[in-house]
């Protein structure tokens, strides 16, 4: 089933992941089957734009197999080479605080594949926008080889000590494969509005 034709006509998951060369294999491998799902179900991949490491692979597997990636990349990195040159769309940023507003407001879901501490950034400030009502779509935690057990547990431990509402669960889901992607987008609940500290606009 396609999430395009179950949804609209231009469904599109914002992607974090490591741009990192120096991964195991088993990290590579899971973004390009990623990649290779969402343009088998008509999914537009919006990502960082790079072209080595997970970001990398999710992009060249997006390519091969038809689909289309929209890459959003501030004008230091575009400069410095880091960006892919056959992406379907480039968009270039004056900064990378308006990358990552536009990555967020282009998006219909987010998926985070394991990464470092930029893609840890990112996680947790859309988390963030979702607690505080700013991004009201899916969160996936893509966990490939218990990547993000240390994080889960750390996310545990402020609900224990009362820092987060155990309600926050309910933001995320976590995914052990990449095939369980696909389903848990077509799947994932609302969120509830009463569980938001302050209701802002959508972004």
């Amino acid at each position: 089933m396609s999430i395009r034709s179950e949804k609209n006509s231009a469904y599109s998951v914002v992607v974090y992941c490591a741009s990192s060369a120096l991964i195991r294999s088993v990290y590579t491998e899971a973004a390009a089957r990623l990649g290779e799902l969402l343009a088998l179900n008509g999914i537009t991949c919006i990502n960082g734009a790079g072209k080595q490491g997970l970001m990398g692979a999710l992009n060249d597997a997006v390519l091969r197999h038809g689909g289309w990636v929209k890459g959003i990349i501030p004008r230091f990195m575009a400069e410095a080479g880091w960006g892919h040159d056959h992406l379907s769309e480039i968009i270039v940023t004056e900064t990378i605080h308006k990358r990552k507003s536009l990555m967020a407001s282009s998006s219909d879901a987010v998926v985070a594949l394991p990464g470092g501490v930029g893609t840890l950034e990112e996680l947790a400030e859309i988390i963030t926008w979702k607690q505080l009502g700013l991004y009201n779509h899916p969160i996936i935690i893509l966990n490939i080889d218990h990547y993000y057990d240390p994080l889960l547990s750390f996310f545990d431990s402020m609900m224990e000590e009362r820092f987060m509402r155990s309600d926050y669960r309910e933001m995320w889901r976590v995914a052990s494969t990449p095939e369980e992607v696909i389903p848990m987008l077509l799947n994932f609940p609302d969120w509830n509005p009463s569980y938001t500290k302050y209701s802002q606009k959508e972004l």
